[in-house]
């Protein structure tokens, strides 16, 4: 088959092959762009409006640039881990479907065993 392009029926559930790899259609769908829309309008409109507040504080120019500093700190790790919970739950996703497989073997294997 074809890397990427095919689709294959398994039982009842639809599945796409992806770059060698069958997977189940609600893996790999994306989020819808009013979703993409909201998520990143409330991002910059938060950011923005903490940013604003910091800059019209009446306090020293270095207290409000400590402020801010912390707030551009905040944001970067919160990219950071973001993006480590999503990379280890695609590896938990990973290690569940090879254990799955083996498991499916073991027991496509004794069935065959157990029918000769």
């Amino acid at each position: 088959m074809a890397r990427g392009d095919s689709t294959v029926v398994n039982g009842t559930h639809r599945c796409r092959r992806h770059q060698g790899v069958l997977m189940d259609r609600h893996e790999i769908d994306a989020n819808t762009t009013a979703w993409n829309v909201q998520v990143w309008a409330s991002f910059l409109i938060a950011t923005g409006l903490t940013l604003g507040g910091i800059l019209f504080l009446p306090a020293d120019i270095w207290i409000r640039g400590y402020l801010a500093m912390g707030v551009l700190f905040t944001v970067g790790s919160t990219f950071s881990l973001a993006k480590t919970t999503r990379d280890n739950a695609e590896v938990q996703r990973l290690r569940n479907r090879v254990k799955a497989a083996k498991t499916e073997k073991v027991l496509r294997e004794f069935e065959m065993s157990d029918a000769a």
